[in-house]
């Protein structure tokens, strides 16, 4: 029986795919091919694949963009609140200090 890959590869060729991967002969170019288990990737199935829970790299990357964004906002947020503290405080001391100055005295009652 034909496959989308070729045909099956008989004896000792079948052990050329690693990992439980499925060994196929290409007719056309004379090589063996693997389709390997979906942990697996490479070649002949060689390479160990970490899970993911995401579909695709793409949503991984704009949910690490979203992430990286809104740090970045609140570090901008935070920095403004703390200067804007800053300038109220220095006001607040410059209102206190100009109502009585130290130089004018006060009247005998």
């Amino acid at each position: 029986m034909m496959a989308d890959h070729g045909a099956p590869c008989d004896g000792q060729e079948a052990t050329y795919c690693m990992n439980s991967g499925t060994c196929y002969k290409i007719p056309s170019m004379n090589t063996l091919s693997c389709v390997c288990n979906e942990d697996y990737k490479g070649s002949r199935c060689e390479q160990f694949q970490l899970p993911s829970k995401f579909s695709n790299a793409g949503e991984a990357g704009l949910i690490a963009a979203v992430v990286i964004v809104a740090l970045l906002i609140l570090v901008v947020l935070a920095v403004v609140i703390y200067y804007v503290r800053r300038m109220l405080k220095a006001k607040q001391q410059s209102q206190q200090s100009n109502q009585q100055p130290y130089w004018r005295v006060k009247p005998r009652v």
